[in-house]
């Protein structure tokens, strides 16, 4: 605890130094100290909030500069996200202070120095949010009537939740977050293993996950196969996406944002969530991984997806006409240009029609080999993408055949400008009854270098040796430019280590396209 609480200090005076708080407010976010009332004449105060079942949560809270005596301002309360303190949002939080809400953030339960264990995003997370706007109303000048949440990752699932049982809540930003935990995680039925791995790291390191966290955790990465429905279950609690109709009953407002390569929270679960919303709804898909499209924004600099969020919540908590409900609610940027392209609905992202490249060829590969395809690293590999265009690599003339199946087409005579989610058909013969294989779908160039465009894992179980299955596999969501002279290419191997694989020793597979029910590439295009 003293590790700890000496980290959070720092980090606590450091932020403060550079947003122009005094000392003693910064050393005040890491101080065990009870709270007094809100002044509403102070820029920032460092509070003590009574959460649910009688933990303390660590928060701070902004109010407008030289706010009215009696007057009432929209409120908009911040959880943090996964390991991090509440002065995550210090500098998102004096902006929107600044332009006349009250906010308040707070170190979500079980990290750092807030009460409790870490629940993830279970009922006494959400039941905190509640308590906080409680709390907020009774101490601070913030109207009842105009409630908004908002969060980064793991802030923005807990939002989502809240939203469905806390009808004070009136619009939500969800930043980088989750509608469907188990499809996060566990797509494909395959555990994504450096996401889970890192999430467990970060838990432990930051705050005290509790006795179930550690159950889930250790059968989730230990394959415990018996346990996979106690999992589900879990993750179907924690998952806004399971309780859409109570959010759509009770009529919030709600901004979703997301960057395609986010290797914790891949993009297609938000944009399905989206299609079920039914209250004014907005969705935005940026390059990136996970967070680094709003991360400029906590550190106070421009940043696109903060701005939206500033302008929702005046559309939805002030009333400002400001056009944010005007123009087309789904926005997105292409990973190979800077411009924003924007539609009426997800479906209409990949209007253009499709494209089907047939995977004719029967191939077979042995299993437990890496052949050198794979989705990258956790962050680094879509940060390079994002910052430079430089997606993960491989040279698919190079790839041996006995470890990966290999399908391309022909040379394009102009640009594909692929837009949504690109589907794989195919049969499936394996030599044993458990397995994993990983699609890839490369840009390949004239030299041969393939550029990663999308992936998706899947795993089987309980699947009779020599019999043959159907799969059909949906790869993560994207917006990618083919260039003219380049051509597509599907890529299948068994190994990946964004991934934990189901391959026994020995195993083998075989990818044939019967004439009763042919093999498949199912590639949406942008309309030109």
């Amino acid at each position: 605890m003293k590790r700890t609480t000496t980290v959070a200090a720092v980090a606590a005076v450091l932020a403060a130094a550079a947003l122009g708080l005094a000392p003693h407010q910064a050393q005040a976010a890491s101080a065990p100290s009870a709270a007094a009332t809100v002044d509403a004449s102070s820029e920032a105060t460092f509070h003590d909030i009574p959460g649910s079942g009688g933990i303390t949560l660590k928060g701070n809270v902004f109010t407008p500069a030289g706010a009215e005596a009696g007057r009432k301002y929209p409120l908009i309360v911040l959880p943090s996200s996964w390991g991090l303190p509440q002065i995550e949002y210090i500098a998102q939080a004096r902006q929107l202070a600044d332009s006349g809400y009250v906010v308040v953030s707070y170190t979500s339960r079980g990290f750092w120095l807030s009460g409790g264990q870490i629940e993830v995003a279970g009922p006494p997370d959400i039941a905190d949010v509640s308590a906080v706007i409680d709390w907020a109303l009774a101490n601070s000048p913030a109207d009842a009537d105009r409630i908004g949440l908002g969060g980064v990752s793991y802030g923005a699932g807990i939002s989502l939740l809240a939203s469905a049982h806390d009808p004070r809540v009136k619009a939500v930003v969800a930043m980088s977050g989750w509608a469907d935990i188990i499809e996060s995680i566990y797509s494909g039925r395959t555990q994504h293993r450096q996401a889970a791995g890192m999430l467990g790291a970060a838990g432990f390191l930051t705050g005290r996950p509790g006795p179930e966290l550690r159950s889930i955790l250790s059968d989730f990465l230990g394959s415990r196969l018996d346990r996979e429905q106690q999992m589900i279950e879990w993750g179907k609690k924690r998952s806004a996406a399971e309780q859409v109709d109570r959010i759509n009953a009770n009529g919030a407002a709600i901004m979703l944002g997301n960057a395609w390569g986010d290797t914790i929270f891949p993009p297609n679960q938000y944009a399905e969530f989206y299609e079920k919303l039914t209250g004014p709804k907005r969705l935005e898909f940026r390059p990136g991984d996970h967070a680094t499209a709003e991360a400029t924004g906590l550190l106070g600099l421009p940043n696109d997806t903060w701005t939206n969020a500033h302008r929702w919540f005046d559309r939805y908590l002030k009333g400002e006409r400001n056009g944010v409900d005007t123009k087309a609610p789904v926005q997105i940027k292409s990973r190979s240009n800077d411009a924003y392209e924007g539609y009426a609905d997800w479906k209409s992202v990949g209007a253009g029609g499709t494209e089907k490249l047939a995977l004719s060829d029967s191939e077979h590969l042995f299993a437990n080999v890496d052949s050198g395809a794979n989705g990258g690293t956790i962050f680094l590999s879509s940060i390079l993408d994002q910052l430079a265009q430089a997606p993960p690599i491989a040279s698919i003339p190079l790839l041996p055949r006995a470890f990966a199946a290999v399908w391309q087409s022909g040379h394009y005579g102009e640009a594909r400008r692929v837009r949504g989610t690109v589907k794989v058909h195919t049969t499936v013969t394996p030599t044993k009854g458990d397995g994993t294989f990983v699609a890839y779908l490369y840009d390949v160039g004239p030299l041969g270098i393939g550029k990663l465009v999308s992936n998706a894992p899947y795993t089987f179980h309980g699947r009779t040796p020599g019999q043959s299955f159907g799969v059909d596999l949906e790869l993560f969501s994207t917006a990618y430019d083919v260039p003219a002279g380049h051509r597509l290419a599907l890529v299948i191997d068994t190994v990946d280590p964004l991934y934990i694989e189901h391959n026994p020793t020995g195993a083998q597979l075989t990818f044939s396209s019967p004439h009763t029910d042919p093999s498949y590439v199912s590639v949406p295009l942008r309309e030109q």
